[in-house]
């Protein structure tokens, strides 16, 4: 027997394995299946992608320019209104009707149009058309200034001049006075409160300035505050008072006012003429030429 005991053999043991390896060797199966869905994905992008380039090439998903409805123009606007929308906008090129955006877009277009006071809506359907519904801003009167002349609407916008002819803008009543200039393009407010006043007044009074042959609005400074004056060419003056909705206390209404317009038409009466005064129904409530 030996002096030395033996050493105890000790068991082989492999050598651990990499973490990697383990980590793949437990998640394998969750793995694959992960590397799958991600082919398939990119796969789905690419063929996605090559039916949309198909689906754009074909000329019934691409929205044309010429193909573009457009409802609510009105009679008194001379420009093409659809054109100018679509080229201020960029979008008179070919818009693919699988743009999400494209009912958005259009709308904004013609919403910034300056004849446009509101889009109604906008229907997109295939083949590639769209019909866009708009509500128009109306002409109530001609800004003079030094050098020219502005249409302005009912709120005081300012239109397109270009839109207007010597001739077309004669049917329209003259606002005199006015010493500002716009301060913004077609489109914009003009940003001036007697504006804002003459054409509500010029809006209100319609049709009755033709049958009275009236052809100016003007203001008049009164006791602190403005006050109208219509005129004709022949000397009529109609002292009609306040604009709408800023009336003095026991000042005759607008329809009170309208109402002796519209007596006056049938009367044809010349000289001053005050609306801003009650009269009873003996009163002609005419003042007499030359009167203060």
């Amino acid at each position: 027997m030996s002096a030395f005991p033996r050493r105890r053999q000790e068991p082989d043991v492999p050598p651990p394995e990499g973490g990697g390896t383990t980590f793949f060797r437990e998640h394998r199966a969750g793995l694959l299946a992960i590397a799958v869905a991600m082919a398939a994905v990119v796969a789905g992008w690419l063929g996605w992608r090559e039916l949309a380039d198909r689906v754009r090439a074909d000329p019934d998903s691409i929205l044309q320019p010429d193909a573009v409805d457009v409802i609510g123009v009105a009679p008194w606007i001379q420009a093409d209104v659809r054109s100018e929308a679509l080229r201020d906008a960029s979008l008179d090129g070919g818009l693919p009707l699988d743009d999400p955006e494209l009912p958005r877009r259009l709308a904004r277009a013609f919403a910034i149009h300056p004849w446009v006071r509101e889009v109604i809506s906008v229907k997109i359907r295939h083949p590639a058309a769209a019909t866009v519904e708009i509500r128009c801003r109306e002409p109530v009167a001609m800004v003079r200034v030094p050098g020219g002349m502005f249409a302005v609407d009912a709120t005081g916008v300012l239109l397109p001049s270009k839109d207007f002819s010597g001739g077309s803008a004669a049917p329209y009543p003259r606002i005199s006075g006015i010493t500002s200039s716009p301060r913004g393009t077609a489109g914009f407010p003009w940003e001036d409160p007697l504006v804002e006043e003459a054409a509500a007044v010029a809006a209100v009074i319609g049709p009755e300035w033709e049958a009275l042959g009236l052809t100016d609005c003007r203001p008049v400074a009164a006791g602190g505050q403005t006050s109208w004056e219509l005129a004709d060419d022949d000397g009529l003056v109609i002292r009609f008072g306040s604009a709408p909705g800023s009336e003095r206390a026991g000042e005759p209404t607008v329809a009170m006012k309208l109402a002796r317009l519209r007596n006056l038409a049938e009367e044809g009466l010349q000289g001053t003429v005050d609306l801003t005064e009650p009269v009873d129904d003996q009163d002609p409530a005419a003042i007499p030429a030359g009167a203060p």
